[in-house]
């Protein structure tokens, strides 16, 4: 590989370092840690609520207050991992994220309770594009790139559903602190194996002045975007506060552009984004997470209050779409991969996963699991695991060295984005359709059990409603990753550089996917 290449790759030209599957471990033990704390802590939100008396009006702000600052500084959190170097920002993010939750397990009252999920947004927004910026740069062999990434892909997709489970275990069998301190030593392990076996290579740092406008124009946008969905999930969609966050987001998020295309050193290069195929990686990945985070809540509701499941028992549900993605991500798209574009992994993954929703559209009060739901789950999981194993490679792929962090917190900023939209939205279709539902059929109910009967059916009536949408949302992220990402497999084509700037090769052979 020439000189050239290497540099357009985000790869050195020197051997690759001997202890990056060592180092693979503890980048895959702190995304699990991230991924598994935002279902672990829903979980033990009932409990946590009745000991620190936080009212019903205020127990949202548990998962808003991370989510926000989660959402808000990720592209911050990507350009400081480019600045500091991945590793250092990866370490400190870790050890950031441990204190924070050290934190919210003594809390002792609300306000300590959302200072902490604050600050572990914070943290998360340093650690989680570090740590997919390293598997960039430490893995650069097309087949190496695939297994490492389809590791990573099955935890990404997988690890919140083990946190149902885990979450389900410490608050029934412990206490819902646990779900809290849990997070330490997954923390202590994974920042001191990374201390002392991750060899970040060299060169690839952005030691560019700080874009500070840019910096407060994209905090500021994607806060308000965030915060508007959130709030249309609980005040509803015109709401005067939700419309104006939302008119905030677009002004702000339009400036941010504006200001990017205009400054020196941006803290979002637009090559990023603008390169065809990651274009198309960032919206399929962020529509297929709108559908999946409707389907996680609504199935725990479901097996929750109409089916009479435990929270334990709940979590184990979930265990076949696990194994589906870890099936999907690590030995169909990792096997492939090398050998196919990745728009046939990605356009047929998603369509796969829409056929196991579309199977939850038939769900009734008395559905079968094993009938309905393991079948469901097992194509959902293996769609969404073949599917997002290529697009986490690929939208780090031929990113300029200096870009690596930006382009992975562009990848975790559409799935924050997707998940905070795809819970307001999927919660609102189902709210509407059972009001309507009940409206429709309480009046013919006499007894007090017809009429338990009709609202859990006006639930499922919800449920199914929102699925329906679900699974239209998915065959478009499939449409979008067929029709945008137009990448050759590994070694096919000839890769042309995405960016208008510096550094980045014009034409040249690569033995990697090419764009």
């Amino acid at each position: 590989m020439s000189e050239t290449a290497s540099k357009a790759l985000g790869a050195p030209a020197a051997t690759p370092d001997a202890g990056r599957w060592k180092a693979l471990v503890f980048i895959a033990l702190a995304q699990l840690m991230v991924v598994l704390d935002a279902t672990i802590v829903n979980i033990a939100l009932p409990s946590a609520q009745q000991d620190l008396g936080i009212s019903d009006g205020n127990r949202q702000w548990v998962v808003t207050a991370y989510a926000l600052a989660f959402g808000g500084l990720l592209l911050f959190g990507g350009r400081i991992a480019d600045l500091w170097g991945r590793k250092k920002a990866f370490v400190v993010g870790l050890g950031g994220f441990a204190v924070a939750s050290a934190l919210g397990g003594a809390a002792t009252n609300e306000a300590m309770m959302f200072g902490a999920r604050a600050l572990q947004g914070v943290f998360g927004a340093l650690l989680a594009p570090a740590a997919l910026s390293l598997l960039a740069v430490m893995f650069t062999d097309a087949k190496e790139r695939a297994k490492a990434f389809g590791i990573y892909g099955a935890i990404a997709g997988g690890g919140g559903a083990v946190g149902l489970i885990l979450g389900g275990f410490l608050t029934e069998y412990l206490d819902w602190r646990w779900t809290f301190f849990v997070n330490i030593p997954f923390a202590i392990v994974a920042a001191a194996g990374a201390y002392f076996v991750i060899r970040e290579p060299e060169g690839g740092r952005n030691r560019s002045p700080l874009d500070i406008p840019g910096v407060i124009l994209s905090t500021l946008g994607l806060v308000a975007l965030v915060y508007g969905f959130t709030r249309a999930e609980s005040a509803g969609w015109s709401d005067s506060v939700t419309v104006g966050m939302f008119v905030a987001s677009v002004v702000l998020l339009a400036t941010f552009v504006v200001v990017e295309s205009r400054v020196k050193a941006p803290l979002l290069p637009l090559r990023v984004i603008t390169e065809r195929n990651r274009g198309g990686i960032y919206l399929s990945l962020g529509l297929a997470i709108i559908a999946m985070f409707g389907l996680f809540l609504f199935l725990t509701y479901y097996l929750q209050i109409v089916k009479g499941y435990s929270p334990v028992k709940t979590g184990f549900a979930f265990l076949p779409m696990i194994a589906g993605m870890i099936t999907g991500s690590t030995q169909i798209g990792t096997r492939l991969m090398t050998r196919v574009a990745p728009r046939l992994l990605m356009g047929p993954g998603f369509l796969v996963a829409a056929l196991g929703m579309l199977l939850l559209t038939r769900l009734e009060i008395g559905s079968s699991y094993a009938a309905l739901l393991l079948p469901a789950m097992l194509l959902l999981g293996l769609g969404m695991g073949t599917a997002f194993m290529p697009a986490m490679s690929l939208a780090t792929q031929g990113v300029e060295p200096r870009d690596a962090g930006v382009a992975s917190a562009m990848v975790n900023t559409s799935q924050q984005v997707g998940g905070a939209i795809g819970t307001a939205l999927l919660n609102t279709i189902a709210a509407s359709a059972t009001t309507s539902y009940i409206a429709d059929h309480i009046a013919g109910a006499g007894s007090r059990s017809q009429q338990q009967l009709v609202q859990l059916e006006g639930m499922v009536e919800g449920y199914t409603s929102a699925i329906w949408f679900a699974v239209g949302i998915l065959v478009v992220a499939a449409g979008i990753a067929l029709t945008f990402v137009n990448a050759g497999r590994p070694g096919s084509a000839t890769v042309t550089g995405s960016g208008s700037g510096e550094g980045v090769a014009d034409e040249v052979q690569v033995p990697v996917v090419a764009h």
